[in-house]
Protein backbone atom coordinates (compact mmCIF):
# COMPACT_ATOMS: atom_id res chain seq x y z
CA UNK A 1 0.00 0.00 0.00
CA UNK A 2 2.50 2.59 0.92
CA UNK A 3 4.05 2.91 -2.74
CA UNK A 4 1.15 4.17 -3.73
CA UNK A 5 1.57 7.52 -1.15
CA UNK A 6 3.10 10.48 -2.76
CA UNK A 7 6.47 11.33 -1.03
CA UNK A 8 5.38 14.38 0.04
CA UNK A 9 2.45 13.65 1.86
CA UNK A 10 1.92 14.48 5.97
CA UNK A 11 -0.43 11.97 6.67
CA UNK A 12 1.20 8.89 5.35
CA UNK A 13 -0.11 6.29 8.14
CA UNK A 14 -4.22 7.75 7.89
CA UNK A 15 -3.97 7.49 4.32
CA UNK A 16 -2.89 4.41 4.11
CA UNK A 17 -5.61 3.27 6.13
CA UNK A 18 -7.78 3.64 4.53
CA UNK A 19 -9.26 1.21 1.46
CA UNK A 20 -7.64 1.26 -1.88
CA UNK A 21 -10.43 3.57 -3.56
CA UNK A 22 -11.08 6.08 -0.92
CA UNK A 23 -7.30 6.80 -0.78
CA UNK A 24 -6.96 7.39 -3.53
CA UNK A 25 -9.86 9.87 -3.87
CA UNK A 26 -8.32 11.32 -0.70
CA UNK A 27 -4.75 11.46 -2.57
CA UNK A 28 -6.43 13.03 -5.53
CA UNK A 29 -7.88 16.18 -3.77
CA UNK A 30 -4.41 16.22 -1.94
CA UNK A 31 -6.43 16.33 1.73
CA UNK A 32 -3.35 13.80 3.08
CA UNK A 33 -1.75 17.31 2.34
CA UNK A 34 -3.36 20.22 4.35
CA UNK A 35 -0.87 22.82 3.58
CA UNK A 36 -2.49 23.90 0.27
CA UNK A 37 -5.60 24.49 1.98
CA UNK A 38 -3.99 26.65 4.83
CA UNK A 39 -2.69 28.55 2.10
CA UNK A 40 -6.04 29.27 0.20
CA UNK A 41 -7.48 30.20 3.50
CA UNK A 42 -4.80 32.28 4.84
CA UNK A 43 -5.80 35.26 2.52
CA UNK A 44 -9.38 34.97 3.16
CA UNK A 45 -8.72 35.73 6.79
CA UNK A 46 -6.28 38.52 5.99
CA UNK A 47 -8.69 40.07 4.63
CA UNK A 48 -12.27 39.40 7.02
CA UNK A 49 -9.76 40.16 9.96
CA UNK A 50 -7.99 43.60 8.75
CA UNK A 51 -11.98 44.39 7.50
CA UNK A 52 -12.26 45.32 11.49
CA UNK A 53 -15.59 43.69 11.68
CA UNK A 54 -14.59 41.12 14.61
CA UNK A 55 -13.43 37.60 14.30
CA UNK A 56 -16.22 36.58 12.37
CA UNK A 57 -16.05 32.70 13.34
CA UNK A 58 -18.76 31.32 11.67
CA UNK A 59 -17.53 33.61 8.30
CA UNK A 60 -14.11 31.90 8.68
CA UNK A 61 -15.43 28.22 9.43
CA UNK A 62 -17.57 28.77 5.89
CA UNK A 63 -14.46 29.73 4.18
CA UNK A 64 -12.47 27.26 5.61
CA UNK A 65 -15.06 24.37 4.07
CA UNK A 66 -15.01 26.27 0.48
CA UNK A 67 -11.18 26.49 0.98
CA UNK A 68 -10.76 22.23 1.55
CA UNK A 69 -13.32 21.67 -1.29
CA UNK A 70 -12.20 24.01 -3.80
CA UNK A 71 -8.47 23.24 -3.37
CA UNK A 72 -9.23 19.82 -3.33
CA UNK A 73 -11.66 19.99 -6.83
CA UNK A 74 -8.51 22.52 -8.60
CA UNK A 75 -6.24 19.57 -7.85
CA UNK A 76 -8.40 17.08 -8.90
CA UNK A 77 -8.74 19.28 -12.11
CA UNK A 78 -4.76 19.69 -12.12
CA UNK A 79 -4.33 16.28 -11.98
CA UNK A 80 -6.98 15.32 -15.03
CA UNK A 81 -5.14 18.54 -17.51
CA UNK A 82 -1.65 17.10 -15.86
CA UNK A 83 -1.65 13.32 -16.13
CA UNK A 84 0.69 12.49 -19.25
CA UNK A 85 2.69 15.48 -17.75
CA UNK A 86 2.56 13.91 -14.14
CA UNK A 87 3.83 10.42 -15.32
CA UNK A 88 7.00 11.82 -16.34
CA UNK A 89 8.13 13.62 -12.94
CA UNK A 90 9.26 11.37 -9.95
CA UNK A 91 7.62 12.97 -7.67
CA UNK A 92 4.27 13.00 -9.48
CA UNK A 93 4.05 9.53 -10.85
CA UNK A 94 1.87 8.01 -8.09
CA UNK A 95 -0.86 10.31 -8.30
CA UNK A 96 -4.00 8.73 -8.58
CA UNK A 97 -4.89 9.45 -12.53
CA UNK A 98 -1.51 9.23 -13.64
CA UNK A 99 -0.87 5.93 -12.29
CA UNK A 100 -3.77 4.84 -13.70
CA UNK A 101 -5.67 3.45 -10.24
CA UNK A 102 -8.34 6.21 -10.92
CA UNK A 103 -10.36 6.83 -14.02
CA UNK A 104 -10.30 10.40 -15.57
CA UNK A 105 -14.25 9.50 -15.81
CA UNK A 106 -14.85 8.67 -11.79
CA UNK A 107 -11.87 11.63 -11.24
CA UNK A 108 -14.53 13.79 -13.20
CA UNK A 109 -17.41 12.64 -11.07
CA UNK A 110 -15.52 13.24 -7.58
CA UNK A 111 -14.61 17.26 -8.89
CA UNK A 112 -17.99 17.63 -9.22
CA UNK A 113 -18.74 16.45 -5.69
CA UNK A 114 -16.24 18.46 -4.66
CA UNK A 115 -17.70 21.95 -6.72
CA UNK A 116 -21.11 21.42 -5.26
CA UNK A 117 -19.44 21.18 -1.35
CA UNK A 118 -18.18 25.01 -2.58
CA UNK A 119 -21.76 25.69 -4.50
CA UNK A 120 -23.33 25.12 -0.11
CA UNK A 121 -20.77 27.80 0.72
CA UNK A 122 -21.09 30.17 -2.23
CA UNK A 123 -24.87 30.44 -0.95
CA UNK A 124 -23.59 31.46 2.87
CA UNK A 125 -22.20 34.75 1.12
CA UNK A 126 -24.05 38.17 -0.06
CA UNK A 127 -24.35 38.17 -3.93
CA UNK A 128 -21.94 40.50 -4.32
CA UNK A 129 -19.40 38.27 -2.42
CA UNK A 130 -20.68 35.40 -5.01
CA UNK A 131 -19.96 37.11 -8.38
CA UNK A 132 -16.29 38.03 -6.78
CA UNK A 133 -16.17 34.25 -6.01
CA UNK A 134 -17.50 33.15 -9.39
CA UNK A 135 -14.94 35.59 -10.81
CA UNK A 136 -12.16 33.05 -10.20
CA UNK A 137 -13.38 30.05 -11.93
CA UNK A 138 -11.32 31.36 -15.30
CA UNK A 139 -8.04 31.58 -14.09
CA UNK A 140 -8.45 28.53 -12.14
CA UNK A 141 -9.25 27.08 -15.24
CA UNK A 142 -6.31 28.16 -17.05
CA UNK A 143 -3.93 27.88 -14.65
CA UNK A 144 -2.89 23.75 -15.35
CA UNK A 145 -2.06 25.29 -18.85
CA UNK A 146 0.20 28.17 -17.47
CA UNK A 147 3.04 25.69 -16.85
CA UNK A 148 3.26 25.09 -20.54
CA UNK A 149 3.22 28.57 -22.13
CA UNK A 150 5.33 30.99 -19.27
CA UNK A 151 7.84 30.85 -16.85
CA UNK A 152 6.11 32.30 -14.19
CA UNK A 153 2.89 30.12 -13.96
CA UNK A 154 3.75 30.84 -10.02
CA UNK A 155 2.56 34.63 -10.76
CA UNK A 156 -1.01 32.88 -12.15
CA UNK A 157 -1.07 30.65 -9.15
CA UNK A 158 -0.69 33.66 -6.91
CA UNK A 159 -4.20 35.25 -8.07
CA UNK A 160 -5.76 31.92 -7.64
CA UNK A 161 -4.20 30.88 -4.53
CA UNK A 162 -5.06 34.54 -2.97
CA UNK A 163 -8.85 35.04 -4.21
CA UNK A 164 -10.42 34.01 -1.09
CA UNK A 165 -8.96 37.74 -0.19
CA UNK A 166 -11.17 39.56 -2.74
CA UNK A 167 -14.21 37.50 -1.53
CA UNK A 168 -13.86 37.68 2.41
CA UNK A 169 -13.53 42.07 1.90
CA UNK A 170 -15.89 41.81 -0.26
CA UNK A 171 -18.63 40.15 2.02
CA UNK A 172 -18.28 42.46 4.70
CA UNK A 173 -17.30 46.29 3.43
CA UNK A 174 -17.40 47.81 -0.05
CA UNK A 175 -15.12 50.60 -0.04
CA UNK A 176 -11.13 50.96 1.19
CA UNK A 177 -10.42 49.50 -2.41
CA UNK A 178 -7.04 50.60 -2.16
CA UNK A 179 -6.44 48.88 0.71
CA UNK A 180 -7.48 45.28 -0.52
CA UNK A 181 -5.76 45.91 -3.97
CA UNK A 182 -2.80 46.56 -1.89
CA UNK A 183 -3.14 43.34 0.56
CA UNK A 184 -3.96 41.43 -2.66
CA UNK A 185 -0.43 42.07 -4.39
CA UNK A 186 1.25 41.35 -1.43
CA UNK A 187 -0.30 37.88 -1.32
CA UNK A 188 0.13 37.03 -4.97
CA UNK A 189 4.03 38.14 -3.99
CA UNK A 190 3.62 35.74 -1.24
CA UNK A 191 2.72 33.18 -3.41
CA UNK A 192 5.02 33.64 -5.80
CA UNK A 193 7.98 33.34 -3.36
CA UNK A 194 6.65 29.80 -1.49
CA UNK A 195 5.85 27.86 -4.53
CA UNK A 196 9.11 29.08 -6.25
CA UNK A 197 10.48 26.96 -3.06
CA UNK A 198 8.44 24.76 -3.69
CA UNK A 199 9.34 24.15 -7.37
CA UNK A 200 12.98 23.90 -6.26
CA UNK A 201 12.14 19.76 -5.80
CA UNK A 202 11.30 18.84 -9.06
CA UNK A 203 13.82 21.32 -11.43
CA UNK A 204 15.86 18.81 -13.17
CA UNK A 205 12.38 16.58 -14.20
CA UNK A 206 10.48 19.68 -15.11
CA UNK A 207 13.50 20.94 -17.22
CA UNK A 208 13.42 17.18 -19.37
CA UNK A 209 9.73 16.90 -19.91
CA UNK A 210 9.63 20.81 -20.48
CA UNK A 211 7.29 22.00 -17.49
CA UNK A 212 8.26 25.78 -16.77
CA UNK A 213 8.62 27.68 -13.84
CA UNK A 214 9.97 30.52 -11.80
CA UNK A 215 12.57 28.21 -10.22
CA UNK A 216 14.33 27.59 -13.66
CA UNK A 217 13.67 30.97 -14.84
CA UNK A 218 15.45 32.11 -11.85
CA UNK A 219 18.35 29.69 -12.20
CA UNK A 220 21.27 30.34 -9.96
CA UNK A 221 19.70 33.77 -8.77
CA UNK A 222 16.68 31.88 -6.97
CA UNK A 223 17.52 32.61 -3.39
CA UNK A 224 17.91 36.25 -4.62
CA UNK A 225 14.28 36.01 -6.85
CA UNK A 226 12.83 34.79 -3.76
CA UNK A 227 14.33 37.01 -1.27
CA UNK A 228 13.03 39.80 -3.55
CA UNK A 229 9.01 38.28 -3.70
CA UNK A 230 8.99 37.93 0.29
CA UNK A 231 10.14 42.21 -0.08
CA UNK A 232 7.82 42.77 -2.23
CA UNK A 233 5.14 41.01 -0.28
CA UNK A 234 5.86 42.95 3.28
CA UNK A 235 6.27 46.04 1.36
CA UNK A 236 2.77 45.91 -0.04
CA UNK A 237 1.27 44.70 2.80
CA UNK A 238 2.83 47.87 4.60
CA UNK A 239 1.38 49.51 1.89
CA UNK A 240 -2.34 48.01 2.79
CA UNK A 241 -2.18 48.69 6.41
CA UNK A 242 -0.96 52.35 5.91
CA UNK A 243 -4.08 52.78 3.94
CA UNK A 244 -6.27 51.40 6.16
CA UNK A 245 -4.78 53.12 9.30
CA UNK A 246 -2.44 55.55 8.72
CA UNK A 247 -0.34 54.84 12.04
CA UNK A 248 3.59 53.73 11.67
CA UNK A 249 3.12 51.92 15.06
CA UNK A 250 0.88 49.71 13.40
CA UNK A 251 3.75 48.42 10.95
CA UNK A 252 4.89 46.78 13.59
CA UNK A 253 2.41 43.89 13.49
CA UNK A 254 4.21 42.88 9.95
CA UNK A 255 7.70 42.46 11.84
CA UNK A 256 7.09 38.83 12.92
CA UNK A 257 5.72 37.82 9.48
CA UNK A 258 9.06 39.57 7.84
CA UNK A 259 11.26 38.00 10.37
CA UNK A 260 9.67 34.67 9.41
CA UNK A 261 10.12 35.44 6.12
CA UNK A 262 13.82 36.21 6.12
CA UNK A 263 14.21 33.07 8.15
CA UNK A 264 12.96 31.05 5.32
CA UNK A 265 15.17 32.80 2.73
CA UNK A 266 18.48 32.49 5.16
CA UNK A 267 17.88 28.66 5.56
CA UNK A 268 16.97 28.01 2.20
CA UNK A 269 18.90 25.01 1.03
CA UNK A 270 17.96 24.61 -2.75
CA UNK A 271 20.31 21.00 -2.59
CA UNK A 272 18.78 19.73 0.20
CA UNK A 273 15.64 17.42 -1.40
CA UNK A 274 14.28 17.70 2.25
CA UNK A 275 14.46 21.56 2.77
CA UNK A 276 12.82 23.45 -0.06
CA UNK A 277 9.24 21.22 1.28
CA UNK A 278 9.72 22.08 4.94
CA UNK A 279 10.33 25.72 4.18
CA UNK A 280 7.67 25.94 1.78
CA UNK A 281 5.32 23.92 4.60
CA UNK A 282 6.44 26.52 6.50
CA UNK A 283 4.63 28.92 5.36
CA UNK A 284 1.19 28.18 7.03
CA UNK A 285 2.87 29.97 9.98
CA UNK A 286 3.45 32.73 8.05
CA UNK A 287 -0.04 33.12 6.88
CA UNK A 288 -0.77 32.70 10.62
CA UNK A 289 1.38 35.43 11.68
CA UNK A 290 0.24 37.74 8.81
CA UNK A 291 -3.26 36.95 10.03
CA UNK A 292 -2.12 38.20 13.52
CA UNK A 293 -1.14 41.32 11.75
CA UNK A 294 -3.98 41.90 9.84
CA UNK A 295 -6.25 41.57 13.03
CA UNK A 296 -5.05 43.95 15.44
CA UNK A 297 -4.67 46.68 12.72
CA UNK A 298 -8.07 45.76 11.63
CA UNK A 299 -9.65 45.74 15.12
CA UNK A 300 -7.22 47.65 17.63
Amino acid sequence: MSETIVPDSEHRGIVASLPQLPRDLALLARFDRPIGWWLLFWPCVFAVWLAGAGPQFALLGWLLLGSIAMRGAGCVYNDIVDADLDRQVARTALRPVASGRVSKRLAWAWLVSLCLVGLVVLLQLRWQAQLVALGSLALVAAYPFMKRITWWPQAWLGMVFTWGALVGWTQLRWDNWDALAALYAGCICWVIGYDTIYALQDREDDAMVGIRSSALAMGARVRTGIAAFYAAAIGLWALAFWLYRADPIALLALLPVAGHLAWQVATLDADDPMNPLARFRSNRWAGALMAAACYVVGNA
